[in-house]
């Protein structure tokens, strides 16, 4: 039964989720959470104070026990709003990797909104379209419209509780001219988005993070409810809540329910936050959930081992949209992108026995046939060292860095020079997929050719390897002659052979 260990670090907190697949589930085994403030100097010096590290860093060591006490097959670790505008993050990057042997992902706001909506949508029964997600963190506000499980806008603003506290309230309570400034600065952000929520006509909101939870269980005490499990706030109980926790010092903050001593330290700005959405976005409300970027971890870490088809599906549909947007952004010419895609999968089915590449490359493959003109956008001279640039370093939503630098080095080696293991783009990789991206290069350059009149004259292919020969049975189109397309694919035979160890035949039928 494989286990998986999700480690989330915020600007706010430390969280670890550990499950374990059981009966076609992810089966949640330990939690555990800690408030570690990492952000609480980054917002005001731009820089992680030593003893913010330092307490995380204990915290993620006992983390680090409990994912091998528990046997966690794969351990993912991802850092948001903090290490995102700290100059000195790579410090604690280091120091982490080097207490726990972790390697921390440091994630945009548009990648860990994708995440939480992962985790909310393969795990939560949706009914009612289209869905806004919030998730009010300690650094950032990511915002997310979904229609029918598909991401349709997401943004990230910067209106975290801590940022916002440590900015504007330095009184207890806070002074009348601190929640003036506050209040103006929160407007002004929400302003810019708040006329795309409304059009969206959004018919559900469901709101994660610890603030949230903290304002759902507050307003159930403010109400009376008995029904412990109703997680849903109104609007007008939500404006009540943040006006009030406004006027109260956080002695009387912390004897409220469901507001704890540190919460109650950050509760006013990230209530302010919420009101002021309700209130310019017109929503009744939201449901609190306590899902959220772990959860997305976990599933995506699940779909990787192929053990849940629904979340599987799930990641292809946002991989999908995601090439679309970029192949968009750089120009690329989507049908023809496609058609390549279509050889280079038909090619890694037809070689299989060949390449015995593992069952994950055939969507590093599909991506990178997607992308690999996107070079041209910035060069036509030396497009693929732009291809690969642009790929590695650019914002393709489901993709680990490691994942997109391994579609990278696919696509850079599509011109005259061909992988070698000494080249810093091999180098770059785990030692294993520096030994597969040739095998892959090698089927691209493959697919490549055989769409070089990029007149789709070649439909698809099927393999056969006999004694050291391998021949491709080449379908063609009846209209359009694929004499060019075979005399491209025969100058790879070269490669080929350096690559798998054979000799390579095509032919037409």
């Amino acid at each position: 039964m494989p286990t998986f260990a999700a480690v989330d670090i915020g600007a706010n907190s430390v969280r670890l989720k550990i499950s374990r697949w059981v009966h076609q589930r992810l089966r949640v085994i330990h939690e555990d959470r800690e408030v570690v403030r990492l952000g609480e100097s980054v917002f005001a010096q731009g820089m992680l104070s030593p003893a913010a590290m330092a307490r995380t860093v204990k915290v993620l060591r006992r983390f680090h026990k409990a994912a091998r006490e528990h046997g966690a097959e794969q351990v993912r670790v991802i850092a948001t709003s903090a290490l995102r505008d700290a100059r000195n993050g790579q410090a604690f990057i280091d120091w982490v990797h080097m207490r726990t042997g972790w390697s921390v992902e440091v994630v945009s706001g548009i990648e860990e909104a994708r995440l939480i909506h992962l985790g909310v949508i393969t795990s939560l029964r949706i009914t009612q379209w289209p869905l806004l997600l919030i998730d009010l963190g300690g650094g950032s506000c990511e915002l997310t419209i979904s229609a029918k499980n598909q991401i349709r806008e997401t943004v990230s603003l910067p209106l975290g509780a801590v940022r916002l506290t440590q900015e504007f309230l330095r009184h207890d309570p806070p002074r009348e001219d601190e929640l003036e400034q506050l209040h103006g600065l929160i407007s002004e952000e929400i302003r810019r988005v708040a006329r795309r929520i409304n059009s969206a006509h959004v018919k559900a909101v469901i709101a994660t993070s610890g603030t949230a939870a903290a304002l759902a269980t507050s307003a159930q005490a403010i109400r009376g409810a008995k029904n412990t499990r109703d997680t849903t706030v109104q609007a007008t109980t939500l404006v009540r809540l943040a006006d009030m926790l406004a006027l109260l010092s956080y002695s009387e903050r912390t004897r409220i329910r469901g507001i704890g001593t540190r919460r109650a330290e950050i509760i006013v700005a990230g209530a302010a936050v919420f009101a002021e959405l309700v209130k310019r976005c017109n929503l009744p409300g939201f449901r609190y959930s306590p899902l959220g970027l772990r959860d997305g971890m976990l599933v995506e870490m699940a779909a990787s081992f192929g053990r849940n088809a629904r979340s599987t599906r799930q990641l292809a549909i946002e991989r999908w949209d995601s090439l679309l947007a970029a192949g968009k952004h750089y120009q690329v010419d989507t049908e023809q992108a496609q058609h390549v895609r279509h050889l280079v999968l038909e090619v890694f089915a037809a070689l299989r026995s060949v390449h015995r590449l593992p069952p994950e490359y055939e969507e590093w493959l599909s991506a990178a046939a997607m992308l690999m003109d996107a070079g041209a956008y910035v060069n036509r001279t030396g497009w693929h060292r732009h291809t690969h640039y642009i790929i590695a370093n650019s914002e393709i939503l489901g993709y680990t860095p490691q994942q997109r630098r391994i579609i990278a080095a696919i696509s850079r080696y599509l011109g005259s020079s061909l992988p070698s293991p000494s080249h810093k783009v091999i180098r770059a990789l785990d030692p294993l997929d520096g030994e597969l991206v040739p095998k892959a290069v090698a089927l691209l350059r493959m697919a490549r050719a055989l769409n070089q009149g990029r007149r789709k004259a070649v439909l698809g292919v099927r393999g056969r390897e006999r004694n050291g020969m391998v021949t491709l049975k080449v379908r063609t189109s009846r209209r359009i002659s694929a004499d060019l397309e075979l005399w491209a694919l025969r100058k790879e035979r070269g490669y080929f052979r350096a690559v798998f160890g054979r000799e390579l035949e095509a032919e037409a039928s």
